[in-house]
């Protein structure tokens, strides 16, 4: 009887040591190319021009001010140029005091409606991109002011205390009502003939309505608009900027 064990038990290790099916030699060949695992570097290298704007002391806004959003304009062609000359650039910056301001708010605005958000189409603006548009505006030097300023004297984007920027309803899920777009050069989207728009049935009393939240969290932080564009606000006055800071390059 114990004889008959032994086959078995040789048959038992031979069924043991039985060639590898194909799926197993596949795996082990995974193996061995991805052993040892490579770490992967996942990490983005952050655009040049971000880098530059860090380096000289501006604020990220999104970073810095809660539920705030961001839509760089210049980062995309809707805008009155028709060209991105941001390229790979997404986030808007601001010098520190100015980001500060704009911080409290969009504490203003949140706290009277819950449903609002400041959306920034535009913060400080590098002397170089501001050269990019003057040298393709498509004007005549003479008018050219009129629509950007000359990189000479540079506008208060170039030192990061100017905002362009609207609001945002995240329960709509969609921007209010103001009237116009964004560069848009014409009397509507001027805060100075408003009551001539409305006279003429351009505008409507619900987009003025819209325009002074904007208007009234903006001035009530430290902020002033202008005449001629609903969405810009600038933090300090031309001497005053160029008193404080330097134009960003």
């Amino acid at each position: 009887m114990r004889k008959l064990y032994i086959p078995v038990l040789l048959l038992m290790l031979g069924c043991g040591t039985s060639q590898k099916s194909d799926q197993e030699i596949f795996s082990e060949q995974q193996r061995e190319v991805l052993d040892p695992i490579q770490e992967i570097d996942l990490v983005e290298e952050m655009p040049e021009l971000e880098k530059t704007l860090r380096e000289q002391g501006l604020v990220e806004l999104e970073g810095f001010i809660p539920g705030i959003k961001v839509e760089l304009k210049y980062s995309t062609t809707d805008n009155f140029f028709g060209q991105d000359v941001y390229g790979d650039l997404t986030k808007a910056f601001l010098q520190p005091e100015v980001a500060e301001q704009l911080k409290k708010a969009q504490q203003m605005l949140q706290t009277q409606y819950p449903d609002y958000t400041l959306l920034v189409y535009d913060g400080v603006r590098p002397a170089s991109v501001q050269q990019i548009l003057w040298d393709n505006l498509d004007k005549p030097d003479s008018l050219k002011p009129l629509y950007v300023a000359d990189p000479k004297i540079g506008s208060l984007h170039n030192f990061g205390v100017a905002v362009d920027l609207t609001i945002f309803d995240t329960k709509a899920d969609s921007t209010l009502d103001m009237g116009t777009s964004y560069d848009f050069f014409g009397y509507q989207a001027y805060p100075d003939r408003e009551e001539q728009m409305l006279a003429e049935a351009k505008i409507t009393n619900l987009q003025i309505a819209n325009r002074e939240i904007l208007r009234s969290v903006m001035t009530s932080n430290g902020f002033t608009g202008i005449g001629s564009e609903w969405w810009h606000f600038n933090a300090y006055s031309r001497k005053e900027a160029g008193e404080k800071f330097e134009i960003i390059k």
